[in-house]
């Protein structure tokens, strides 16, 4: 899934720099001894990532269906909101990040080993939270319950971004390759905010089936006669968008209300100059 490939590419990216800069800093400041210190912070953010999402999957299963519909649902929402904080950061903050890890690095290097561990932990673990929550939410919607024999295809094309990324962060720390960052996130950005808008518009259609917010059955288009949701084209379009053949009127007045605002709001961000000062 489109959708998917891209979180796993865009939060991989971030965290491969993120320990890049942390483990750059710490070579070029002749203090190699304290990278062990930043693996291991890296190896716990890992596993609660992963122990979150293996908890949400195990949780859902002991759900009735209205409950799970409610819960997911709800975080489908919270998932969407951390997409859109996550693009805007990422607008705003990648070039004072360096200089950000850089000044945590010092202020903790030389006091207890774990604050150097919490610093790593912190840095990757904001990164593989969202991640978490946004690749269960978009692998329950790809499904219709998160489980089933269909699951492992959003998860491998997450996992693949995740690789994918992994091995542009090394390139980019033994100057392998060079990326124009700025405009991989304006492009990634935009399509994350698209992406977001589908997680979103499902979110509120997972409330709809459990009886929260009427309209389940009020649709401002139905085209299942044309594209079926089991067919090629629906899988890619619901992959790629979310998108539904059978939309109601509130899951389409929810998808533009995001989409147009966030979008435009965002493009104005990016093309934004910065000053001088907040570039250094």
């Amino acid at each position: 899934m489109l959708g998917n490939f891209l979180i796993g590419l865009r939060e991989g990216l971030e965290a491969s720099l993120v320990v890049s800069i942390l483990i750059a800093y710490l070579v070029t400041s002749g203090r190699r001894h304290l990278l062990p210190r930043v693996w291991t912070g890296v190896a716990l953010a890992l596993g609660v990532c992963a122990a979150l999402t293996v908890g949400l999957g195990l949780q859902a299963r002991q759900l009735t269906f209205q409950t799970q519909e409610i819960v997911g649902g709800t975080l489908s929402i919270v998932a969407a909101g951390f997409v859109t904080w996550m693009v805007f950061w990422m607008a705003t903050a990648a070039r004072s990040m360096g200089a950000q890890l850089r000044g945590r690095v010092d202020a903790t290097a030389d006091g207890p080993a774990w604050g150097l561990v919490l610093v790593a932990v912190l840095a990757v673990g904001r990164e593989g939270l969202e991640t978490s929550l946004i690749l269960w939410t978009n692998t329950r919607q790809a499904t219709g319950d998160g489980v089933g024999e269909r699951t492992s295809t959003p998860i491998l094309a997450a996992l693949l971004g995740i690789a994918v990324a992994a091995a542009l962060g090394h390139l980019l720390y033994r100057g392998a390759i060079s990326i124009d960052l700025t405009r991989f996130f304006t492009w990634t950005g935009a399509l994350l905010v698209v992406v977001a808008a589908g997680v979103l518009a499902y979110g509120f259609h997972d409330l709809q089936e459990a009886g929260v917010l009427p309209g389940l059955r009020s649709y401002a288009f139905d085209v299942s006669g044309v594209i079926s949701s089991s067919g090629w084209l629906g899988t890619l379009l619901k992959g790629v968008l979310n998108f539904s053949p059978q939309t109601t009127w509130l899951e389409a007045g929810v998808w533009v209300a995001y989409v147009v605002p966030v979008l435009a709001l965002f493009l104005h961000r990016v093309r934004r100059p910065v000053p001088f000062a907040a570039a250094r």
